[in-house]
């Protein structure tokens, strides 16, 4: 899996990462942002589980962050 986007950057100049690249469409942006935000403060998996997969998922696609 690349973590290169596919998509240019909508702010000119800016390089194409991630929130550079979903400005394309701020409305979806903002549904993912309180989706994110809904995932990380509730639900029966705990804050430490939920934190390992992450660091697991972001080993396994080689992300730099």
């Amino acid at each position: 899996m690349s973590t290169k986007p596919r998509f240019d950057s909508a702010i000119p100049g800016a390089p194409p990462e991630f929130g550079t690249v979903m400005m394309h469409t701020p409305e979806i942006i903002a549904k993912f942002g309180e989706l994110y935000a809904e995932f990380w403060q509730r639900g029966i998996v705990s804050q430490e589980i939920k934190e390992m997969t992450r660091i697991r998922n972001a080993r396994i696609t080689d992300c730099g962050f």
